[in-house]
């Protein structure tokens, strides 16, 4: 049976009271109970209940999987009933609004404990991740019956939400979505619509753990234009939900089926079919043509969280071999031959796990800066401040989901490397880390479309004008620890001096390419957005290590922060630094990769 999860709580009250602005987070409305001791109660507390309860239901989880019986769907054993208990707990809540039942406590907080759901189980914390975006889509664009109806009961888990985006012809391009909607004729003060379509890879589309899922559903309206600008967002209860918010009839809706996948097998991936009977009812969610829009609202939280997922299965791939690289040994390790030392000593051993713990801290530190700056951009009475903080989210939200997912492809990886052949073998749960994160850089938007996005929405439009305002911080940060006397710490400015550098000419590349060649300059987009996380995950752990040093002599704790900081600098940055020259292969590399893919 594989080593059980523990959060690694220290190490996240670090990055949220030590690396991030905590003090600005303390100063915003609403954040003035965010103290250093709620922050560590709640963080033990979500890490026993990870640990304790989700955690163990992760691999019996993956053997078994989630079953289609006649239209409905079986979670794994003890899914039910620990989501019972999630949902009794208010967990669920914790970051939610406060007028439908929330906690109201910043998404920094919310995002370390969601990184817990997600290490303990991905497959389980998937279904509280798709709630989460509904929640904020209704929360912004629904009406105040909509609100009334649904969120509270959302908000609290007793029931789950669903993102309805992609068909079978459509894959990523919404702009093929055909799902279409007609207005029923009107008998009360709510319109209603008939839904009819087939949606495909819905993440707990159908499942046994709540009520009722509210689908929120892209589809077209009968005069709308062709497409993206003619995609409306309706919302489609399982159960209908009567005036008084009691559920009322099954709604047409229905799983059809549920994909046999590489990994988080325990989570179910639907196939929903919308009015082949007598008709889905559903409601338009904000004004008609503005779907895709809404829809975006979700996503932008869905793409942190799913970051977060990077950093959270990379962390329980590091603990599992970490754990075994101590307990296993085997050969001799060079200088110390007279000895019978566990493989953790063997220098390439040593090398891969530095690896693993070195971009899983950077990963959870940029990951929870891109969520500080949502709560300064939802919370600050200051609409300059507000403004430059939802710039600042723009621009991380791909970096972290691209960065993060990818990197934990490779991190998971190198995990079953340290186990060597048992890395292979299912019972030691290795492999299971590396068949879970492979999803992670395909949902919620391919690396692909980051990429695009972050060269195109976060570059290209505002001529690099966030990048520059960024790249500014990156480097007084790296002046600062320049100024410190450590010789480590002097490098690690140097390097990350020389990342943000480096990142600058990127950008600067890839803004005059854009106007010859745009096609030249998206080819390189994918490796321009990796090149971004690994500078911004650089300075990330140079403000760790400004954080740690005054206590690194007394304190093992911030001696091994300021370790694993000056080892990302060398063993990270300065190797990833050569993907400039990929960014800057162009045109000429694209011509050659199209005669290359000619039959």
């Amino acid at each position: 049976m594989p080593l059980d999860y523990v959060a690694p709580t220290r190490e996240m009250r670090f990055v949220i009271e030590e690396v991030l602005a905590y003090k600005k987070l303390c100063a915003l409305p609403g954040c003035e109970d965010f103290s250093s001791d709620l922050v560590g109660a709640i963080l033990e507390e979500a890490g026993k209940f990870a640990g304790g309860v989700v955690s163990p239901l992760n691999w019996p989880a993956d053997r078994e999987g989630a079953r289609l019986e006649g239209d409905g769907v079986k979670t794994p054993k003890g899914f039910k009933e620990a989501y019972a208990q999630f949902v009794e707990s208010g967990w669920n809540g914790l970051s939610g609004n406060t007028d439908f039942g929330g906690q109201g406590l910043p998404e920094v907080l919310a995002a370390a404990v969601n990184e817990m759901w997600h290490a303990a189980s991905m497959s389980f914390a998937l279904c509280p991740m798709l709630t989460a975006g509904a929640i904020h889509a209704i929360e912004h664009h629904g009406s105040e019956d909509q609100k009334r109806l649904y969120l509270s009961k959302l908000v609290s888990g007793e029931w789950t939400g669903t993102m309805n985006l992609t068909e079978p012809q459509a894959g990523s391009d919404l702009a093929a979505v055909a799902t279409n909607a007609w207005p029923m004729p009107s008998g009360g003060a709510t319109q209603s619509y008939c839904v009819h379509g087939t949606k495909i890879y819905i993440t707990y589309g159908e499942h046994d753990m709540a009520e009722n899922i509210v689908h929120l559903v892209l589809a077209r309206l009968p005069d709308a234009p062709e497409g993206v600008k003619g995609i409306s967002l309706f919302l489609v209860p399982k159960f209908l939900v009567n005036a008084d918010g009691s559920l009322g009839a099954r709604n047409d809706v229905r799983c059809v089926s549920i994909e046999h996948k590489l990994g988080i097998h325990g989570s179910p991936t639907a196939v929903m079919s919308f009015g082949e009977g007598s008709g889905a009812l559903g409601e338009l969610v904000g004004e008609p043509n503005r779907g895709l829009e809404y829809m975006f609202t979700m996503m932008n939280h869905a793409r942190l969280q799913v970051g977060l997922q990077g950093v959270a299965v990379s962390e329980r791939a590091a603990q599992l071999a970490q754990a075994y690289a101590n307990d296993r040994i085997q050969g001799r390790v060079m200088g110390r031959a007279d000895e019978k030392l566990p493989i953790a000593f063997h220098p390439d051993v040593r090398r891969m796990l530095g690896l693993m713990q070195a971009r899983t801290q950077a990963m959870r530190a940029l990951a929870y800066e891109a969520a500080a700056f949502m709560d300064i951009a939802a919370r600050s009475l200051d609409v300059e401040e507000a403004s430059r903080a939802q710039a600042r989210v723009d621009l991380l939200i791909p970096v972290v989901k691209a960065w993060c997912t990818e990197q934990s492809i490779d991190i998971t990886s190198m995990g079953v490397q340290v186990h060597g052949g048992m890395g292979y073998v299912e019972e030691t749960g290795a492999a299971q880390h590396l068949r879970d994160a492979r999803i992670t850089t395909i949902y919620e938007g391919t690396t692909g479309i980051q990429a695009n996005d972050f060269l195109g929405r976060k570059i290209i439009r505002d001529r690099g004008a966030a990048a520059v305002l960024l790249l500014e911080e990156v480097r007084h940060t790296a002046q600062l620890l320049h100024a410190a006397d450590h010789a480590g710490c002097r490098l690690l400015a140097e390097q990350v001096l020389k990342g943000a550098s480096t990142l600058a000419e990127a950008i600067e590349w890839v803004l005059s390419e854009h106007g010859e060649s745009p096609a030249g300059a998206s080819f390189g987009s994918v490796p321009l957005v990796q090149l971004a996380g690994f500078v911004l995950g650089g300075w990330m752990m140079a403000r760790a290590a400004l954080a740690a040093l005054p206590q690194a002599g007394e304190d093992p704790f911030y001696a091994q922060k300021l370790a694993s900081a000056t080892f990302y600098g060398s063993a990270v940055l300065m190797p990833n630094l050569g993907l400039l020259e990929a960014v800057k292969a162009g045109s000429q590399a694209l011509a050659d990769a199209e005669v290359m893919a000619t039959p």
